[in-house]
């Protein structure tokens, strides 16, 4: 058997959400792209480690261009996107061998700010657990909306009521989830379902326990145009802090 780490990270959005024309993770944060700093981090959790990178396929043309103009040289394996979250790690996990045996990896592409050492706890747990995932406290009020008893305002706004709820009993779920290999491979051939939200649901559908482990709060998913300011302090805050 092939005993050898693996990390899929997954970059298919479109984003509509930033407002812009290219895709969020090719917006340059410092000057670099997101999905760069996202690969760096891992490649810098650890030199051997097998990197498959899942992107749209109209979008690869436009990637390896970036790369060629970025000098970005990372050893990695590219595989195709596919029509969900689901099917584009399914076709990341095709370059996974069969025979493997180590534990695989799966990071938001647009995750660039996750630790080196949340990488390392996250694959140190699955090695015993067989699926991990990193979590966060929730800091803020959780509320649990009533929609069934929603009314429309006289000036058309909708009017929303819910019942504040323990938020110690919540936690906020990041990446990298990290799987046994074989565990993962036999998950996705499940047929797909709309209740896999993420790769642990997949796996929990399977049967599995999911364990956590602590996460890091910078380990944010950009997502919106506030999200990339946020991302530019991180990155002036890192820089400063490695002068």
């Amino acid at each position: 058997m092939t005993t050898e780490d693996y990390a899929i990270i997954v970059a298919g959005g479109k984003g509509l959400r930033m407002g812009g024309a290219v895709p969020k993770q090719f917006m340059p944060v410092k000057g670099l792209p997101v999905l760069m700093r996202t690969l760096m981090r891992f490649r810098e959790y650890s030199a051997s480690l097998n990197i498959i990178l899942v992107l749209p396929t109209e979008q690869h043309d436009y990637w390896l261009e970036l790369c060629r103009t970025h000098q970005f040289n990372m050893e990695y394996q590219l595989a195709p996107g596919g029509a969900t979250r689901f099917h584009s790690v399914k076709n990341g996990l095709q370059l996974v061998p069969g025979d493997a045996c180590g534990v695989v990896a799966v990071h938001d592409g647009v995750r660039p700010f996750v630790s080196v050492e949340v990488i390392a706890r996250c694959f140190e747990a699955a090695r015993r657990a067989g699926a991990v995932i990193p979590v966060v406290p929730v800091v803020e009020t959780l509320l649990k909306i009533n929609a069934d008893d929603a009314q429309t305002s006289t000036d058309g706004e909708k009017e929303e009521w819910g019942i504040t709820v323990p938020r110690s009993e919540y936690r906020l779920v990041q990446t990298p989830q990290v799987f046994d290999a074989q565990l993962l491979k036999a998950a996705f051939r499940q047929p797909y379902s709309d209740m896999f939200t993420d790769d642990a649901s997949v796996v929990q559908s399977y049967g599995h326990r999911v364990i956590t482990v602590e996460g890091n709060r910078e380990n944010m998913k950009l997502t919106t145009p506030f999200d990339m300011r946020v991302a530019e302090a991180l990155s002036n805050e890192r820089d400063n802090t490695e002068q």
